[in-house]
């Protein structure tokens, strides 16, 4: 075709060239068009290279518009030189109109296009990953259960099933009649549709509105103009009618999804797919807000973590909005009252059951039952009540509770003490600015969604709690703010566009991601949430304001707030929660390398194994109490048994005794006196002499130190686990009754039996006497004052009551001196012979002061002549076994003394035997007890192990477990993602 085409131009161009151009010289084809030299010969030389470069002083012009063209070169052809015209945009022109360009390039640009608006509608569509968990997860193994390949191995083939169609093809023909009869109510009505979802889409009032009415395709249409306002009116309702008719089907819907997972749960429960179940993401991460609530309480260290914080003004409504979240009643209710004494973290998650419990609890609170519900309420009170201080309303203390249930949105919510302006009688002055404090720790976080509550009720001028939000978060960027008890607004305010500035954030002077509009009950405390949610719906269906479009439907009802809740709580968490855990990261590698610069050799202990290490040396040190030797025990206990029941025995019985005239006296006074003794009070005092001899024992193996390895971090637990101890141990009743036995009969032996005892004896009687004749000894010098030698050696003097003292003596002395049989007591004619003599020399004294010298002067006197009849006894043993007879020598005061050192023996051996037997073990066992309780009192542990040491450790322990922890959640957030 193109040879047949280049032929045919080649016959034209050839009869233009023999005809004359207005040049005398032949030039065959210098007179050919430039297309049709371009085009039909090929053969023509065009190329530059085999061109010759002659140029001609010629002068063209077109024959198109005589304009004047530029120099052309000479074309070297076979037919010699011709002119080349040079149609360059012409040339471009023809080829840039070709159809294969234009063709090509469309399709490249709709290529391009098609490719963008798929992009967009991509990007728009949503990541459906994020709902994998509707679907329960059996759904997702049913191809390891079910064998598909068997199954569709047994089905039937396609030409079988094919037969038993019926014939579509006759079908098709009947519709087709049928398609011209119908066709024109078709296309009516499709046009009346798409008229009214236009009109419903884009709300705007037109001028006219058509309704067909119901007489059917045959008669004619009838159009009705309505106003602008009824027209308004009936598309409104009418789209209020869709979006509660759709509501309605969607909670049918979650209703139904919301049984299905709960069968799913309870079947998992059961363990029907024998699979180990995991922690939900919503718990792993309280956990995690759990643990860095204590770590902050002891240590106030930042928590970014985030969390939903719910702030209002007191009675604003808080408390209900929580628990229509949460659809239970959980929270104690009061009226006018402030309830919420302190934070109190309610974790809210999914489960197969609807139930309740707090952190540190096993017991699980029912909330289908009210009886669980009111014990529950109770419980919460009794926390609140606690955790308050002696003097304070409000407290800083965290009560940490969890809620499960079917249909729950998975968040945890904080809900504060409501914001007050006045404290009123009764409250702690201190409490508002308390309240603000822990309102403004917990939103200062940037991570926490701060979920204001506002009372529609009241007038908006006097909130509080917006002048707060607003200062804490002033963007708006993590603040949802809800409206609570709009049904008494919409009553009682006389203006509601009030209403819609406030949803529209016009009103306030604060910015918020979000507003909502809830109703959360008539008022009534013993209404149910389904009632309540039945209110709800009715009165919004009902309402003017989305009638009105003063509400849009997105932005009432508690089940959309929550919605809102959740999806902001969850996407705070995705974008913080790695953040966190590097920081986390960060200050664990900065206090492990504080440890290794200040404490290489020691173990990282916390508080708790420091704890347990200390029970253990302490325990070890009880058991030590068993290891000290009889002899030990009896030594210790018969001396400090003599020490306390000593003076006794010398002014009460032995120097009573002494002042008889004979033998059988003096015994008689002796027994009579040993037996009251031994009855009112010899046992007790032997009682307490033991127990204060184990507490010293025990308080010396608490606070030996051990060398080396002692470790003085444990001083202060050890000093109060003694002291505790000691508080809680009592001594067996029975064991006085049983020692009065068995002193009695000690006391009652007066049979020395060899001569060794009774140089112990005289040996016992000697050292008491001098131990007491050097304390009177002491007490004189006191009265008297200095002697002559210390008076010149240490330049001292005497008071002139210790001068008078000195005369009084010296006169006594005398007395003593005439008559040294003289009696205990002076008569009252010695006292003023005495006194006048005195008188005489210039003293003048009271008889008070004669008798009290004379007491003193005595006592020396007797003692010393005491100590001498000792000696002239120490070889009366031989007189004593023929019980004196045909002897002057009687050493009844010798027998005495052994009689109450045989006693003392005896106590001691018979408590040393109540110590070892049953009183240690006794101890040991209330120092178990006492070291159990402090391991429950955390506060106790805090105060009695401290130091940089424990703190570091501490720190360490927590920032781990906070590290693991972070790292596991955002593993199983990745994993669920």
């Amino acid at each position: 075709m193109w040879r047949t085409r280049a032929a045919s131009a080649c016959v034209i161009c050839r009869s233009l060239a023999n005809s004359s151009c207005g040049i005398k010289r032949k030039s065959p084809l210098q007179n050919l068009h430039l297309v049709c030299r371009s085009i039909h010969h090929p053969y023509y030389p065009s190329s530059k290279l085999q061109r010759p470069p002659l140029r001609i002083s010629i002068q063209l012009f077109s024959s198109l518009n005589r304009l004047p063209l530029r120099k052309t070169k000479l074309l070297n052809v076979k037919y010699g030189y011709q002119f080349h015209r040079n149609f360059w945009l012409a040339r471009l022109a023809s080829r840039l109109l070709k159809v294969r360009y234009l063709i090509l390039g469309s399709a490249v640009g709709g290529g391009y296009t098609a490719k963008k608006t798929y992009d967009q509608w991509k990007d728009m569509m949503p990541d459906l990953d994020e709902y994998k968990w509707i679907i329960p997860d059996f759904v997702w193994e049913l191809d390891e259960l079910i064998d598909f390949e068997k199954l569709i191995k047994a089905l039937p083939d396609a030409d079988d099933l094919a037969k038993l169609l019926p014939d579509f093809d006759k079908i098709g023909e009947s519709f087709a009649s049928l398609k011209g009869f119908l066709s024109p109510g078709y296309n009516l009505v499709s046009e009346v549709i798409g008229a009214s979802d236009l009109l419903l889409l884009l709300g705007a009032p037109g001028e006219t509105a058509f309704r067909a009415t119901d007489q059917g395709y045959d008669n004619d249409k009838q159009f009705k103009k309505v106003s602008d306002k009824e027209k308004i009116d009936q598309l409104q309702e009418e789209l209020l009618r869709t979006q509660l008719k759709y509501q309605r089907m969607l909670e049918r819907l979650e209703k139904e999804n919301k049984e299905l997972r709960k069968l799913v749960l309870q079947r998992d429960d059961k363990g029907i797919h024998q699979r180990k179940l995991k922690k939900s993401l919503i718990d792993m991460y309280s956990e995690v807000l759990d643990i860095l609530s204590d770590y902050d309480a002891s240590y106030n260290t930042q928590d970014h973590l985030p969390r939903v914080v719910v702030v209002g003004d007191q009675s604003a409504g808080k408390t209900s909005v929580l628990e229509m979240i949460a659809q239970a009643r959980i929270f104690p209710r009061g009226s006018g009252e402030m309830m919420t004494r302190s934070p109190v973290k309610v974790t809210l998650s999914e489960g197969p059951h609807h139930v309740a419990l707090f952190k540190d609890s096993s017991r699980e609170f029912d909330l289908t039952k009210e009886e669980d519900l009111a014990a529950l309420r109770n419980e919460i009170e009794i926390r609140m009540r606690n955790s308050v201080k002696e003097g304070c309303t409000v407290s800083t203390e965290t009560i940490s509770l969890s809620v499960k249930g079917p249909g729950l949105q998975r968040m945890v919510l904080v809900d504060l003490p409501g914001v007050i302006s006045t404290v009123t009688s009764g409250m702690a002055p201190d409490t508002k600015e308390t309240i603000f404090s822990i309102s403004k720790a917990y939103m200062q976080n940037p991570n926490a969604i701060i979920l204001c509550i506002q009372d529609g009720s009241v007038d908006a001028e006097r909130s509080i709690v917006t002048d707060l939000v607003s200062q804490m978060d002033p963007q708006g960027k993590r603040t949802i703010f809800v409206l609570t008890k709009v049904d008494l607004a919409e009553k009682n305010v006389a203006s509601p566009n009030r209403i819609q500035q406030i949803i529209e954030g016009k009103l306030f002077p604060m910015k918020a991601l979000g507003y909502f509009a809830v109703v959360t009950g008539k008022g009534n405390s013993s209404e149910s949430i389904e009632s309540i949610k039945e209110y709800e719906e009715e009165f919004f269906q009902n309402s003017k304001l989305l009638k009105t479009s003063m509400l849009k439907a997105h932005q009432v009802t508690t089940k959309n707030l929550s919605l809102a809740v959740s999806d902001c709580f969850w996407k705070m968490v995705r974008e913080s929660v790695e953040q966190q855990a590097d920081a986390f990261k960060a200050t664990r590698f900065n206090l492990e390398t504080e440890w290794k610069n200040n404490y290489p050799r020691l173990r990282e202990l916390d508080r708790n194994e420091l704890f347990e290490k200390a029970k253990n040396e302490i325990l070890d040190e009880v058991i030590s109490l068993t290891q000290v030797t009889p002899k030990h025990w009896e030594e210790i206990l018969e001396k400090t048994l003599w020490e306390r029941v000593s003076t006794h025995v010398i002014e009460n019985i032995y120097l009573p005794a002494a002042q008889t005239t004979n033998s059988g006296t003096f015994n008689t006074t002796v027994d009579i006196k040993l037996k009251q003794w031994t009855d009112k009070q010899l046992p007790n005092k032997a009682v307490e002499v033991a127990w204060e001899t184990l507490q010293e024992e025990f308080s010396r193996f608490m606070t030996e130190k051990k060398g080396q390895e002692h470790d003085d971090i444990f001083d202060k637990l050890k000093q109060a686990v003694k002291e505790e101890t000691i508080k809680r141990h009592k001594w067996n009743e029975r064991a006085e009754d049983s020692l009065r036995v068995i002193q009695h009969n000690a006391l009652e032996d007066r049979s020395i039996s060899d001569k060794q005892q009774w140089d112990a004896a005289i040996h016992f009687m000697e050292e008491t006497l001098q131990s007491r004749l050097k304390d009177t000894e002491s007490v004189i010098e006191d009265m008297v004052g200095p002697d002559w030698k210390k008076r010149w050696l240490h330049w001292v003097g005497r008071t002139k009551e210790q001068n008078i003292r000195n005369e009084t003596k010296n006169e006594l002395e005398k007395l003593i001196k005439c008559n040294e049989d003289h009696a205990a007591y002076l008569a009252n004619d010695e006292v003023t012979t005495v006194r006048k003599n005195l008188e005489a020399r210039g003293v003048t004294v009271d008889p008070c002061l004669i008798k009290d010298t004379w007491h003193q002067i005595y006592r020396r006197f007797f003692l010393k002549s005491a100590l001498n009849h000792c000696n002239l006894c120490r070889r009366g043993f031989y007189y004593y076994q023929r019980h004196f007879v045909d002897s002057e020598l009687e050493c009844n005061d010798v027998v005495l003394f052994w009689r109450i050192q045989r006693m003392l023996a005896i106590t001691a051996n018979t408590l040393r035997q109540q110590l070892t037997n049953t009183e240690v073990r006794r101890l040991e066992k209330n120092v178990k007890e006492v070291l159990e309780d402090f391991a429950e009192d955390n506060e106790k542990k805090v105060m009695l192990l401290t130091g940089k040491r424990v703190q570091l450790a501490e720190d360490l322990k927590k920032v781990r477990e906070i590290q693991e922890k972070l790292e596991a959640f955002i593993e199983a957030l990745h994993q669920e993602k």
